[in-house]
């Protein structure tokens, strides 16, 4: 479950075509609070070992910072990776830590991550690699978007939206072809986008208020007279969605709370934390200058477990491997696991080993979690 050790070394041991999906949240090569273990973004021969263990067709979805993302993304293509897209994570509660002075500032405000989301190539269509080794298409209708007035329906009540207005719909998963909005399909909300968002004040401030915006297939047609020359085929007229909000068409999920840090690690000694950012580290700090106060999961870059049960849940199929190379306090674990998922975890450190199996465990207790037990 978790392993403690050098991911690359760790990795020539575990077979080939193995792993299900890969999620993680590697070194950003941020110089991060003088890490060591951020001093550079992981390089090609970490993505090409990932591509290995891989199976055709497996996703692999990757965290980075704004400043070194062109360097990650630059080794995954490189080591054999398609890249398929790019997911922003936008949020509203980073500061800049930036040199202030008469002539202004040395930092942008952070604002937003880059997921990159990438596949290792098929064997053949991605019908015929689907039926050998069931990777390939994402789940989309497991990851659709449902707003709360959609389906008359209080929400509230289900696990996977519990604390948010907008969340993705816990569903059954089928692989249909993008835009394939019938009547039944989009009854389970919305295509998921390469957008998530925080759900703050400041964040929502930007979207516009445009209610019943997006729109469901209706039964009636009508000829489309477009700019161009001639007459085109006919296509759907549509009926509003009658759901409202600003951002009804995004995932929402906040960044992690201490709750969420410390899930679990109520036996662990508290230690000096430092500055704790919940994300990349860059250009982090608080807004008050202090530094936080000793903490269970001092790991400064915990991510939310509400994101990393989407995000594996996007890209895994039913019953799949997730492998988290970079393990970290064990965020992608806690969601693979909260998720149905087996999971295997690489961490270098004993410490933030240990704090990832305390909380995974606290997802469902009784695990067994090999060194780091």
């Amino acid at each position: 479950m978790i392993t403690v050790g050098d991911c690359l070394e760790v990795m020539r041991t575990m077979d080939a075509e193995s792993v299900d999906s890969i999620v993680t949240d590697p070194p950003y090569g941020l110089g991060f609070m003088g890490k060591a273990w951020d001093h550079a973004v992981p390089g090609v021969p970490f993505w090409q070992e990932m591509l290995r263990v891989a199976k055709p067709g497996a996703f692999l979805a990757a965290f980075c910072g704004t400043r070194t993302d062109h360097r990650m993304k630059c080794a995954i293509e490189d080591a054999g990776w398609e890249i398929r897209d790019t997911i922003m994570w936008v949020y509203g509660s980073g500061f800049p830590k930036s040199h202030n002075g008469p002539w202004g500032g040395t930092a942008l405000k952070p604002a937003w991550e880059p997921i990159t989301l990438a596949r290792k190539p098929l064997i053949g269509t991605v019908a015929a690699n689907f039926e050998r080794y069931g990777t390939g298409a994402l789940n989309i209708d497991a990851c659709r978007i449902v707003h709360e007035t959609i389906n008359g329906g209080n929400l509230a009540d289900n696990p996977h939206l519990r604390g948010s207005k907008l969340r993705a719909a816990p569903v059954a998963t089928s692989f249909g072809r993008e835009g394939d909005e019938t009547p039944l399909t989009s009854q389970l909300g919305r295509w998921p986008a390469n957008l998530i968002h925080d759900g703050s004040d400041e964040v929502l401030a930007a979207f516009p208020n445009a209610p019943g915006q997006q729109r469901d297939t209706g039964p009636q047609f009508a000829r489309n007279r477009g700019a161009c020359y001639g007459e085109y085929a006919e296509v759907p007229l549509h009926a509003a969605r009658g759901d409202s909000g600003s951002a009804a068409r995004f995932f929402y999920c906040a960044k992690a709370d201490r709750a969420d840090r410390n899930d679990g690690c109520d036996g662990l000694p508290l230690r000096e934390s430092g500055m704790v950012s919940n994300t990349s580290g860059q250009h982090m700090t608080r807004r008050d200058g202090g530094a936080p106060a000793p903490d269970a999961n001092n790991h400064p870059t915990v991510k939310p477990t509400d994101l990393m049960r989407w995000l594996c849940r996007l890209v895994t199929p039913a019953g799949g491997l997730v492998l988290d190379p970079f393990a970290g306090s064990g965020s992608t674990g806690r969601g693979a696991i909260a998720e149905g998922f087996r999971f295997q975890g690489i961490e270098l450190d004993p410490e933030y080993a240990a704090i990832a199996a305390a909380r995974i465990r606290a997802m469902q207790p009784g695990l067994s979690f090999g060194a780091a037990a």
